[in-house]
């Protein structure tokens, strides 16, 4: 019997989830392109996209062998205000990780009282699954040529979560792609991390400000580091300018809403165990002491105010080889 996504799109919406859609569990047809991808070299020293996990992406099933059904949702984060400058939204709150997965647990419990037992696995970010080609087949939205998924009218700031799931579910078909001639998001990109690639355009993650300040574990190269700006944890620049996130709701998620956080100075006070107690829930973690003492060094560099000298030169003067040359090089800039 196929289970209808009416039914599937009702518990999403009990669970907390604004999007909610079904593809079906089959390879990726995304997948020759996400390959192509990392062998250009695109996804620079992020490993677990380009090692065996590489592979797996390919069909759903690696995950789930009895996958017949990919539930896709997505969860609004896009809270009003903010705590400080340079630190993009999705990183204002709690680590979303834990929520997405809460939601998905609670979803496969309603889906279980309506049909019983199923194998499944949820899966949220961390697993090796094209889920932004699965969520647009979904019907949750196009991609973007700023590789974000799109929804109209809600716009991009949703997390993705997906079940993968052996119950046979009517699925969902994908919806236009409505980003036409608009390039607002490739020209206000400050190093221009958006690239042509064939007839469509790709993130090229070796010159975006967010593998910079998150993912990248050695020196940011020189010649980006003015583009990236006061920028010290990702980027949003390329949604902040996106024409269909100008009406962009609000989300009502709790643990999504705007923290107070450090200003740069205090920022670049805080030792390593003051900064993994201050920030353990936070996805601000995930760039480790080390990393955000590099990227304050660059921002304090670029914002040019002689009040951050002496800050620098703490930094400068760190045990911390990579910290101190970003240091060095933010005190020239002053």
């Amino acid at each position: 019997m196929t289970l209808s996504g009416k039914i599937v799109k009702r518990l999403a919406r009990e669970c907390g989830f604004e999007l909610a859609g079904v593809a079906a569990a089959e390879p990726a047809g995304d997948f020759g392109r996400y390959r192509e991808w990392v062998e250009k070299g695109f996804a620079g020293e992020m490993r677990y996209l380009t090692d065996r996990r590489a592979e797996v992406r390919g069909d759903p099933r690696n995950l789930l062998g009895s996958a017949r059904s990919i539930i896709c949702v997505g969860k609004l984060y896009n809270a009003p205000g903010g705590p400080a400058d340079g630190v993009s939204r999705y990183a204002w709150g709690e680590d979303y990780h834990g929520v997405m997965r809460d939601g998905l647990r609670r979803l496969v419990e309603l889906l279980e009282r309506e049909v019983g037992a199923f194998e499944h696995k949820i899966c949220v970010d961390t697993a090796p699954l094209l889920e932004r080609s699965y969520a647009r087949e979904a019907g949750l939205g196009w991609i973007g040529k700023n590789t974000c998924l799109i929804h109209e009218p809600l716009g991009s700031w949703f997390f993705l979560g997906e079940i993968l799931t052996s119950l046979e579910i009517e699925a969902d078909c994908p919806p236009p792609d409505r980003c036409g001639s608009c390039t607002r998001c490739i020209d206000a990109c400050p190093t221009q991390a958006l690239v042509p690639d064939g007839a469509e355009w790709t993130l090229d993650a070796r010159r975006c400000i967010s593998y910079f300040t998150i993912e990248l574990r050695g020196p940011i190269p020189e010649e980006h580091r003015e583009g990236m700006g006061t920028h010290i944890f990702g980027c949003d620049i390329c949604q902040d300018v996106c024409p269909w996130n100008r009406r962009a709701p609000v989300t009502e998620e709790p643990a999504f809403s705007a923290r107070a956080l450090p200003d740069l100075e205090d920022f670049s006070k805080l030792s390593r165990e003051e900064f993994n107690h201050k920030l353990v829930e936070s996805p601000i973690a995930r760039a480790k002491h080390s990393g955000m003492m590099r990227n304050i060094a660059v921002a304090m560099g670029n914002a040019g105010l002689g009040q951050f000298r002496e800050s620098l030169e703490d930094l400068a003067a760190s045990e911390d080889q990579m910290v101190a040359e970003h240091a060095q090089w933010g005190l020239r800039k002053l």
